[in-house]
């Protein structure tokens, strides 16, 4: 409220002799503590996406258990012994099944909840660590890994639907990005442990991210906003009490999601015809060509080769440093580089953050590859490579620059960009274009021709650039 004060008396003046006086502004104490009132408890959000995430970090545990267990596998004394074409499966075969988890997850979370999805995820972890565990054959290692890759598809979209309903506002963008600080995570244990431990043991270890995910989602409860369409309403309002605090008045809450749904007409598509005009209209293809691109460019870029194949990247590279102790570096590096992201998010926006990704990863791979080509001449010469320090920087800042952008920025995106009628269909095709892409070139970027096999560093990394 505004009013006129004389500056001398400290008095309240007529509006007609306001030309002397101050104008302040006078906001009441209620107002502070109303907000305070509708702003629940971030303690309780932080916790419900730390659970329903938990399983993201079984993404990067697949991602990161071929580059500690190849060469492990390719040793002399290992008691099963792989060419280059089973490390090649082993690395990528769990990409062929992540598609259809992410297919199958979408579906899922429409029809059983976010909650329920979540439970059903960690079971094909679950299986797929123990196979390889205890697996004595290449061909056990190869269905292993079809299961994480199952549960891995199906893990990442219901875990960043389920923060998006259960968080707040404010804290939403942060924590919508903690599903990749736990791939990150997960990309650091596996090169930890990796490092002392066997790939068996490893496997076994790996087993107990999605035995404890599973235990403690179970005692979580279903988002309002699918309580809410599928008509449970008073079911959907306790449980945002359970996601706000009992100190939070949800009522105002409530009414804003009921008038979203009521004037977004966010009601199950019934028929195909129905289904087929949601998804072609311009505000869901829009964002989802944004998205196809995003995703087909992150994938390009060389993100997952260097996850994959870590410690034969730093070895093919000619660096002084020990293999394994440089991945282990590198995984914490990556972790600590997508915390930062996270945090970086709220602060500089999606744009910026991409702009280094798209920046940063095109230099570091042009030089890394020119290093790669030179290198080449120099053993062919006899000559021994100089700067070995200069590949191992280019990897790490390559690392840096990808996570800022490329692996926080498209999945905080799907779930903030898309109609809410169609989040479920549109959010799932990028995500398994993506995956799909995944297992398509990291097969290819290891199948090249033998004649081609020399040069092969120097050109894989100046594709990616």
């Amino acid at each position: 409220t505004s009013v006129a004060i004389d500056v001398e008396s400290k008095a309240l003046v007529e509006p007609e002799n306001e030309r002397n006086a101050t104008i302040v502004e006078v906001r009441h104490p209620s107002f502070k503590n109303e907000a305070k009132l509708h702003r629940g408890s971030a303690l309780k959000q932080v916790i419900a996406a730390f659970v329903a995430n938990l399983g993201t970090i079984n993404t990067g545990l697949v991602f990161g258990f071929s580059a500690v267990a190849i060469p492990q596998l390719e040793d002399a004394d290992s008691f099963i012994k792989i060419d280059d074409e089973q490390a090649s499966w082993i690395a990528s075969l769990s990409s062929i099944t992540t598609p259809i988890g992410c297919i199958l997850s979408g579906y899922l979370m429409d029809l059983i909840g976010r909650k329920r999805t979540l439970i059903i995820t960690e079971i094909p972890l679950i299986i797929g660590w123990l196979l390889i565990s205890t697996s004595r054959t290449v061909e056990t290692i190869y269905v292993g890994r079809l299961f994480v890759g199952l549960g891995s598809g199906m893990v990442g979209a219901p875990a960043r639907v389920y923060t998006g309903e259960v968080t707040q506002p404010h804290l939403r963008g942060m924590l919508s990005a903690v599903a990749s600080v736990g791939v990150s995570l997960g990309v650091t244990i596996e090169y930890a442990l990796g490092a002392v431990v066997t790939w068996t043991v490893l496997a076994g270890i790996s087993a107990a991210i999605p035995i404890l995910a599973l235990i403690l989602i179970i005692f979580m409860p279903e988002t309002p906003n699918w309580l809410l369409n599928h008509g449970r309403t008073e079911e959907a309002k306790e449980a945002l009490k359970k996601f706000r605090g009992e100190t939070c008045d949800v009522d105002k809450e409530m009414d804003d999601l009921l008038n979203f749904a009521a004037k977004n007409n966010v009601a199950q598509l019934s028929g195909f015809k129905e289904t087929v005009r949601a998804l072609t209209s311009p505000a869901a293809l829009k964002p989802f060509a944004i998205l196809f691109t995003y995703f087909g460019i992150y994938q390009f870029s060389g993100v997952n080769p260097v996850t994959f194949y870590a410690v034969q990247v730093f070895q093919e590279s000619g660096a002084e440093m020990n293999k394994y102790l440089a991945t282990v570096i590198l995984g914490i590096v990556r972790l600590l580089s997508t915390i930062a992201a996270c945090i970086s998010l709220r602060r500089c926006g999606r744009r910026p953050l991409t702009l280094i990704s798209a920046i940063g990863c095109g230099l570091t791979m042009i030089g890394l590859g020119s290093y790669m080509y030179a290198r080449t001449g120099w053993m062919a010469e006899g000559v021994q490579p100089t700067a070995t320090w200069f590949p191992v920087a280019c990897i790490f800042i390559f690392t840096i620059a990808s996570t800022l952008g490329y692996l926080v920025v498209p999945w905080v995106m799907i779930g903030e960009v898309y109609p809410t009628q169609v989040k479920l269909f549109t959010s799932t095709i990028p995500i398994t274009t993506h995956f799909t892409l995944t297992r398509k070139y990291v097969f290819m970027s290891i199948s090249l021709c033998p004649d081609v096999l020399i040069i092969h560093p120097a050109c894989s990394f100046g594709i990616h650039s």
